[in-house]
C-alpha cells in the first residue's frame, strides 16, 4: 500500500494545526505508525518532518514579534535548546517496548492537557505569580517533554504565556512556533546522530508540513480557533482510544 499521499496530507494538516492551535502530532505520529514505522523511529521522524514547519509559521507571524520585547525571547530559546536535548536523549534511551506501553497514556494526557488548558489558565493566573524566571523554568520543563514526545506542546506554551500576561494570540502563536522549532531543531540533531530517523517519510512530509505551517499562519486571522481546537480534541481522543486498543 502506497502511504505517501496519506503522510503528505497528514503533514500539511499538522503544519496548519500547529500554526493555529497546536496538536499536529496527533495526526502525523499515528500516520507514521500506521505506515509501519516502529514507534520510537516514528516519533523521531515526526519531529524531523514538523520542525521546519514551526519556523515557517514563525515567519508568517513575524510582524507580531515586536510585541514580545519584554518576555525575554533569547532566554526562552536557550532553555528550549537545553530542554529539547534532554528530552531527545530520554527518547533515544527509552526501550521500544517501554515507549509502546507509554504511547496511549502520552496521547491521552496530551489530549486532556489540550482540552483543559484554556479553562485551567484563568484559575492558575489568579493563584500563581508568574514572572520571567518562572516562565523560563516552565518552558524548560515543556521543552524536555517536547523533545521526548511533544503532543499538545503548543497549548502548554500558550498557557504559560497567558500566565505571564500575554494576551495577543498572534504574538503568542509566533513565539510558540519559534520556541517549538528551536527545541525540536536540536532534538532533530540528536535523533539524526543516533540513527533514529526514517528519511524517506521524513523528507516526504517535510515540505508538506512547511506549506501547511505557513498557510496556517497566514490564514489564522480568518479561522475560528475554537473549531480547530474541537477538531484537535476529537482527533486526540480517537487516537488515544485506538492506541489503547492496539
Amino acid at each position: 500500500m502506497n502511504t505517501t499521499p496519506l503522510l503528505m496530507a497528514a503533514a500539511f494538516l499538522a503544519g496548519s494545526m500547529n500554526a493555529v492551535a497546536g496538536g499536529g502530532s496527533f495526526v502525523t505520529f499515528p500516520a507514521l505508525v500506521f505506515a509501519g514505522i516502529p514507534s520510537v523511529t516514528a516519533n523521531a521522524t515526526n519531529t524531523v518532518a514538523l520542525f521546519p514547519a514551526a519556523f515557517a509559521s514563525a515567519w508568517g507571524y513575524r510582524h507580531d514579534f515586536p510585541k514580545l520585547e519584554r518576555i525575554g525571547v533569547r532566554a526562552l530559546m536557550a532553555v528550549s535548546l537545553v530542554g529539547g536535548i534532554l528530552g531527545a536523549l530520554l527518547l533515544i534511551f527509552t526501550p521500544e517496548r517501554t515507549f509502546n506501553a507509554l504511547i496511549p497514556w502520552l496521547l491521552l494526557a496530551a489530549t486532556v492537557l489540550f482540552a483543559g488548558g484554556r479553562r485551567a489558565t484563568p484559575w492558575l493566573k489568579r493563584h500563581i505569580h508568574f514572572g520571567p524566571v518562572s516562565l523560563a523554568l516552565v518552558q524548560f520543563a515543556i521543552a524536555i517533554y517536547g523533545g521526548y514526545f511533544g503532543g499538545a506542546i503548543g497549548i502548554l506554551m500558550l498557557a504559560a504565556f497567558a500566565l505571564f500576561g500575554l494576551d495577543n494570540i498572534h504574538s503568542m502563536n509566533g513565539l510558540k512556533s519559534l520556541l517549538n522549532g528551536t527545541l525540536n531543531g536540536v532534538a532533530v540533531i540528536c535523533f539524526v546522530l543516533a540513527g533514529k530517523v526514517d528519511w524517506v517519510p521524513a523528507l516526504t512530509m517535510l515540505g508538506a508540513a512547511m506549506a501547511g505551517g505557513y498557510t496556517g499562519a497566514r490564514v489564522s486571522r480568518r479561522m475560528n480557533p475554537d473549531h480547530v481546537r474541537l477538531a484537535v480534541i476529537a482527533i486526540g481522543t480517537a487516537m488515544s482510544v485506538a492506541f489503547f486498543l492496539r
